[in-house]
């Protein structure tokens, strides 16, 4: 599993606190806002707001939130005027890095992520100067006791998955994005229960970090989704699981 997969995963681990659970919340109604602007306020003819709305749901937000956040994107309320913005960079090691901000003050945005960067042993890039190396997919982890690979094999190539990796104590199932609400659905319908699913950036080749740089690498990462305008952040590195537990406290 990547880092970034095995970071997520700790993430939504340790994302139970009120605190992180408010930032949530406000990222995902700014999701929700950015996906009804682009795609129109009907979920079953824009793939974009489903999924916003599904991950809203599984984070137990109240409808009359979604509700709302739909309103503002598609004009029927009032709200900021939100645009957005896709940062690229390197960290330690080399390591590439993805941010997507939405904001309603880009100078502001700009000057926060560029000081992330700096603070933490990275610098900003040029626009496409990593993205070639990603391509977007959908990823779920599976806990390796919630189901054998026979059975979970079944499920998810049935729905349209791609691939399942092994990655030690759990399974990683790769979809293609239009595939993953499929896979998603189906592996609830099996009863398997899923540690993680989200639609991401993997990249292409991966970055193994140890020791200072890994745990660099760790700040920077909290530094940008500690961001309030920060939606998600994508990278290349890799790091040993049990490494990345400790670095991550």
């Amino acid at each position: 599993m990547s880092g970034h997969s095995k970071w997520a995963t700790i993430k939504h681990k340790k994302g139970a606190t009120d605190a992180k659970r408010g930032k949530t919340f406000t990222r995902l109604i700014k999701e929700i806002t950015m996906a009804a602007k682009s795609g129109g306020g009907d979920p079953d003819s824009n793939p974009r707001l489903r999924g916003a709305i599904a991950a809203a749901k599984a984070e137990n937000m109240p409808a009359d939130n979604i509700k709302r956040a739909i309103q503002r994107g598609t004009g029927e309320l009032e709200g900021a005027a939100y645009e957005e913005i896709t940062f690229e960079g390197y960290g330690p090691g080399g390591v590439a890095v993805i941010v997507e901000a939405t904001t309603d003050n880009r100078n502001r945005t700009v000057s926060e992520i560029r000081h992330g960067f700096s603070k933490n042993g990275g610098n900003l890039g040029e626009s496409n100067s990593v993205s070639w190396m990603f391509s977007k997919k959908g990823i779920i982890s599976v806990a390796k006791s919630a189901a054998d690979e026979e059975k979970l094999m079944n499920v998810v190539l049935e729905a349209g998955g791609d691939d399942i990796r092994d990655e030690g104590d759990s399974w990683e199932i790769i979809t293609d994005p239009a595939a993953f609400d499929r896979v998603v659905a189906a592996l609830k319908d099996a009863k398997i229960e899923t540690q993680m699913a989200e639609v991401t950036l993997l990249a292409s080749t991966y970055t193994k970090l140890e020791g200072a740089p890994a745990a660099q690498m760790i700040r920077l990462l909290e530094a940008l989704e500690d961001q309030d305008d920060v939606q998600n952040v994508y990278s290349n590195f890799d790091m040993d699981a049990k490494h990345l537990e400790e670095v991550a406290g």
